[in-house]
């Protein structure tokens, strides 16, 4: 007997469960014909009226009903849609106030089943996974292996909210033995409309929390592979905390217009310059001068292009911008529960592009499309996307507290890494850990990269916490990583920037050593601490200063991994700013409610004389010299440059050390600040980073030899020296000199020898005021010495 998928309308659901089910004939030898065929093609079909229901004689249904305080449990039966039937039928099943139940029951669904829709329904096809447009209709797949019922949930364009699904969602339940194919569910509907629907799955399977499973059939999920999701309409709206989030799909939209000259940036990896950024906070503010419709928007960043361009960037690196749930602590009285996530570090899905970071509210598919834009915008102006995404962990915590969206309640034992005791493994720091290297996950993440190299045309990834990505199914570290060798081996990824943050939060540091087949570039950890502790004056450093700024050949210079490979940064969303660096001694994260056990506590940051905020301007001019030091060294750098949102004009946005960034005007991007300080910092960091680009002798495509770079230097081993000087060698013999002082006194130095005919201009001196500090004419220097001012640094060119 062919079953087929079981339908529910919601509409009774507050008051019964209804399932219903239609027959074709009774041949057992179609059903199983059937188990193994996922071709939407099979001409054996049903058409599924709930009008005249009715009338057909072979309609299952199977329901629970409340009364006087008492379960009644009335089991499967066939009924005819004549009352005399079914009266008959359930007369034999129970006494008399259970036969009423069922004819009241029969009633109501009658009347309800009269105003549902018309569908041809197919078994539907197992891939793709997702929601995809076919032959004969929308197709609906997705994966549990431990299920033991699933069942699609569907609310129409005019069946309701998405914020009250008891009001209008449809139900089908999908037979395991025609909807499914090995452990994909599946299910095809014709005449669904092509765009506005909103869909999820109940899932229900074990109970038993102590082999891993988490089932819950009352919760509606969202598709893994959902390539939009809705939720709340904008930003933070208190009044939606509570909103839920579905799937959605767009079949009505036409392509998008990329243009006839438009053209992927293709920038080498050794002369990037990125810029780490947050979408909505860069044009949230009101100083922006944004119209309010398009401000935190993916529109607003196209505003701001001049911006960057100026600055001197050509890389983008975009904190997430997967779908994410902003108000996720507001769920729940917690000490944290005043908190906006504005950081997006959360993931409820892999596909779907942030849907609040559309302009006025205006939903998933308008997110979709803007989000290309900005892509196409940024491109034309020659500046690559790199999303910062997160394969670690998502939104659903743990099992004290969980936020059930979408994997826990799918299939919890494949999604999530457990102990033997069937618990959540916690490697993220987050409350769970995404099983990554189990073949089903790990192609999932696969796909997902894909989608954005190919729908979205981003040009590479920053991967959160990716030594996750390099730990078995129980948690244990892997030499070679199935995820980590694919992501380095894929056609379709063979163009992308691959970018490792090589940490965990369970302890595996992985940096110079991340499994990368000569492909994976990593955050260097090293260079941040090494560079922050001899800028500040910390004995010993002399040494491991060089090793960085000449590009970590250390940890690098291994088969055939080159200088780009180094991702060098001192400043990072996850830490201090720039000027937090530079103000303070100890963090203070007083606001956020975490009672400061957020971010690290080794910071190797200096206050340069007080704690905090100060108009001592002795200590103010220090301050600033000292962020200069910060931004040429980082400049001059072998390596690939990246700098943190902001840190061109000198000043806080997201508050000392917060980790969890907090919705309020120290997260945003202040643009009437930069005004202010636009003549000091942003020109300085402006002017450096073009020069930079400018001079190849800053980012070579090999490590330095004795022929690029003479270190003027025969003080090597004494820890208390904090001084470094060098020249890098121009093929056109343009040298560079250059020299940090970290010293608290002056140091006067004898320059080398200029190339013939040439002699030294100074382009740099931080101790000097604007304009003074950089001239990029250069400034010819007196006589053969240069007196070095105190924690500050020069930059002197070989010209003619």
């Amino acid at each position: 007997m062919l079953h087929q998928p079981l339908l529910c309308g919601s509409k009774l659901s507050t008051r019964s469960t209804l399932f219903a089910s239609v027959f074709l004939g009774s041949n057992n030898a179609g059903r199983s014909s059937f188990a193994g065929n996922s071709s939407v093609r099979d001409v054996r079909y049903f058409t599924f009226n709930f009008a005249s229901t009715r009338k057909n004689p072979t309609i299952r249904l199977k329901f629970m009903k409340q009364a006087s305080g008492i379960q009644s449990n009335i089991g499967t039966r066939v009924f005819s849609a004549t009352r005399d039937c079914a009266k008959h039928r359930t007369a034999n099943a129970s006494g008399g106030r259970a036969q009423e139940e069922v004819l009241e029951f029969q009633e109501e669904a009658s009347k309800e089943i009269e105003k549902g829709p018309s569908w041809k329904i197919f078994p539907g096809q197992a891939f793709p996974l997702g929601v995809s447009e076919v032959d004969s209709g929308i197709n609906f797949a997705i994966f549990s292996q431990h299920a033991t019922a699933v069942s699609l949930c569907l609310v129409l364009p005019d069946g309701g909210t998405i914020d009250a699904l008891d009001g209008g969602m449809i139900e089908l339940a999908l037979d395991p033995d025609m909807n499914k194919t090995g452990d994909i569910w599946h299910i095809c509907i014709e005449d669904l409309p092509r765009s506005n629907v909103l869909y999820g799955y109940r899932i229900d399977g074990p109970q038993d929390w102590g082999k891993g499973h988490r089932f819950d059939s009352n919760i509606v999920l969202v598709d893994p592979y959902a390539k939009l999701v809705e939720g709340r309409r904008c930003f933070g709206d208190i009044s939606m905390k509570l909103s839920k989030f579905l799937g959605t799909y767009d079949f009505d939209s036409l392509p998008f217009d990329w243009g006839e000259n438009y053209k992927l940036p293709n920038i080498p990896e050794k002369d990037l310059v990125i810029y780490e950024m947050n979408v909505r906070a860069f044009t949230i503010d009101e100083s922006s001068g944004l119209d309010s419709n398009i401000r935190g928007s993916y529109l607003g960043v196209i505003e701001k292009i001049p911006h960057l361009l100026e600055l001197g960037i050509n890389a983008v690196e975009l904190l997430p911008v997967f779908e994410f749930d902003e108000l996720e602590f507001q769920r729940r009285p917690n000490p944290r529960d005043h908190m906006i996530n504005t950081w997006g570090y959360s993931t409820i899905n892999f596909f779907a592009p942030m849907s609040r970071y559309a302009s006025a509210g205006g939903g998933s598919v308008n997110a979709s499309h803007e989000f290309k834009q900005m892509v196409k915008a940024l491109h034309s102006a020659g500046i690559e996307v790199i999303l910062d995404v997160v394969y670690n962990h998502t939104n659903e915590a743990d099992d004290v507290n969980p936020y059930t969206t979408s994997f826990r309640g799918i299939d919890n034992k494949v999604y999530y890494m457990l102990d033997s005791n069937g618990q959540l493994l916690n490697f993220s720091g987050c409350g769970n850990t995404l099983n990554c290297n189990h073949p089903v996950v790990m192609e999932l993440i696969l796909d997902s990269l894909r989608h954005w190299a190919t729908e979205y045309h981003v040009d590479g990834f920053r991967f959160d916490l990716a030594s996750v990505l390099c730990r078995g199914m129980d948690g244990s570290p892997l030499n070679a990583p199935p995820l980590i060798r694919a992501i380095a081996k894929d056609a379709v990824l063979s163009r992308c920037k691959i970018i490792a943050e090589p940490w965990d939060c369970g302890g595996l540091y992985l940096v110079g050593g991340f499994p990368n087949w000569d492909r994976w570039a990593e955050w260097n950890g090293k260079y941040r601490d090494d560079v922050r502790k001899f800028i500040k004056g910390d004995s010993g450093m002399k040494g491991s200063f060089a090793t960085r700024i000449a590009g970590s050949s250390d940890l690098f210079r291994v088969n055939n991994r080159r200088p780009y490979h180094s991702i060098n940064f001192v400043i990072a969303h996850d830490g201090f700013t720039l000027h937090d660096l530079v103000s303070y001694n100890f963090k203070h994260n007083e606001a956020n409610g975490e009672g400061g056990n957020d971010g690290s506590n080794d910071n190797f940051s200096w206050n340069c004389g007080f704690e905090g905020e100060t108009d001592d301007d002795t200590i103010r001019a220090l301050r600033s010299r000292q962020m200069k030091n910060f931004h040429l060294a980082l400049m001059i750098s072998q390596g690939t440059p990246m700098m943190l949102m902001g840190d061109e004009y000198g000043h806080t946005r997201y508050g000392n050390n917060n980790s969890y960034g907090h919705d309020n005007a120290i997260n945003n991007f202040l643009w009437d600040q930069l005004d202010a300080r636009k003549s000091v910092h942003f020109r300085f960091f402006a002017m450096v980073i073009n020069y930079r680009l400018a001079h190849e002798v800053f980012s070579n495509e090999s490590f330095l030899s004795k022929n690029d770079i003479t270190w003027h230097e025969d003080n090597w081993d004494n820890c208390d020296s904090k001084f470094l000087a060098f020249t890098l060698h121009d093929r056109s013999g343009g040298d560079i000199y250059l020299a940090f002082n970290a010293h608290h006194y002056f140091i006067k130095v004898l320059l080398p020898t200029p190339p013939t005919k040439r002699k030294w201009f100074r382009v740099v001196d931080t101790n000097l005021k604007s304009p003074d500090d950089f001239v990029l004419d250069g400034v010819p220097s007196m006589g053969s010495t240069y007196n070095i001012a105190p924690y500050s640094s020069i930059l002197l060119e070989a010209k003619f």
